[in-house]
């Protein structure tokens, strides 16, 4: 491995060591990190990870938990596996770091691959996942290529909501815009980012977008916008992830994101409320509104379930299982919530909490 300054970008002119590096930015994992580690331990396509063309970084960013002792272990017992202990966060030192951003562009120094792999410590891998990858990324003749994995919900609450988010993520970067390189828009997705070492360095990799939340979609930012070319779609042959285990992760978690991630969040929350009223006023209305005349309620209630079924057309979206889309209609009130949540942390908090830590949300 590199013995490189973390503040540091390596020479881009050198030649790579190796394939692809793997790296895995992680904070207080202990739960998710043993399957993640085993999934990407037994790839086993000949030709590429048995000739050992790869290595895996774990970045431990300053865990309480258990998580740099299970990273240590797998070291000890696989070959080009290695440990790393991301710097001490402090805004004033690093730049404006967050704490993933510190932990990826700590393992980047380090890395020797000709491409880069950083994916999360919830993801898990399908055997092969990562070899098809490079040749996907090769085929298609992109600088960075980003999958959105097939989520693992539990909990009510999360089967209501999850799939309203994304559906609406659907709709704010669709793929097709995304992968068009005549368009600005860029989108990407942490849990799985795979970009060409030298793309990475040529536009300043983690470090330049140190201070973004939402780190992911800055990143490909960056590289659409040069004369590079990316590719985003959603890829559940290829992983799965459990992004929250509780529904208190989970609310912390998009109050961090939602307002940065839709442009007109306030403007969205109000859309949903309108379908609030939709849902249930137009029934009431049909059927309790005595002087209506048979036809009329005939009418009120065929726009009712033509309201439903374009409710379900755009949460179908998500890639959610339908049971989950339509039970989402329960799950409006609730994202609502985090959307007007997410504002007011981001607008006038001016601060969003992850992983016990505070960061600035001021724009």
């Amino acid at each position: 491995m590199n013995d490189t300054d973390p503040t540091q970008a390596p020479n881009s002119n050198e030649t790579p060591d190796l394939e692809l590096s793997v790296i895995i930015p992680a904070r207080n994992e202990q739960r998710s990190l043993p399957a993640c580690l085993a999934s990407i331990l037994t790839q086993s396509e000949p030709g590429f990870l048995l000739d050992h063309q790869w290595e895996l970084i774990i970045v431990n960013d300053d865990s309480t938990d258990n998580t740099r002792n299970i990273a240590a272990e797998a070291a000890a017992s696989h070959a080009g596996v290695h440990v790393l202990d991301a710097p001490k966060l402090d805004l004033t030192i690093n730049g404006g770091f967050t704490g993933k951003n510190n932990a990826c562009w700590t393992g980047a120094q380090a890395a020797c691959g000709k491409y880069l792999l950083f994916t999360d410590a919830d993801t898990i891998h399908e055997t092969n996942d990562i070899s098809r990858s490079l040749r996907e990324a090769d085929r298609h003749q992109v600088s960075l290529l980003s999958y959105s994995p097939r989520q693992i919900v539990t909990g009510f609450w999360q089967h209501a909501v999850m799939p309203l988010i994304f559906s609406e993520l659907a709709s704010v970067y669709p793929p097709k815009q995304v992968n068009d390189p005549t368009r600005r828009l860029a989108a990407a997705n942490g849990q799985f980012l795979l970009v060409e070492r030298e793309a990475y360095f040529a536009v300043g990799g983690h470090r330049a977008v140190g201070k973004s939340i939402l780190e992911d979609v800055a990143l490909a930012e960056n590289i659409k916008h040069g004369t590079r070319t990316i590719r985003f779609r959603y890829a559940p042959e290829a992983l799965s992830t459990h992004m929250y285990r509780t529904t208190s992760e989970m609310v912390e978690g998009w109050t961090k994101n939602l307002a940065i991630l839709f442009p007109k969040p306030v403007a969205l929350a109000l859309w949903r409320v309108l379908d609030i009223i939709l849902f249930f006023g137009l029934p009431v209305a049909a059927l309790g509104l005595y002087w209506l005349q048979p036809w009329q309620r005939s009418v009120i209630l065929l726009i009712w379930v033509r309201t439903l079924w374009r409710f379900y057309s755009r949460v179908a979206r998500s890639n959610f299982p339908p049971i989950d889309i339509a039970i989402s209609i329960l799950g409006v009130p609730f994202f609502i919530y985090l959307l007007l949540r997410s504002v007011s942390h981001h607008r006038y908090k001016k601060s969003v909490t992850w992983k016990e830590r505070n960061y600035n949300a001021g724009s």
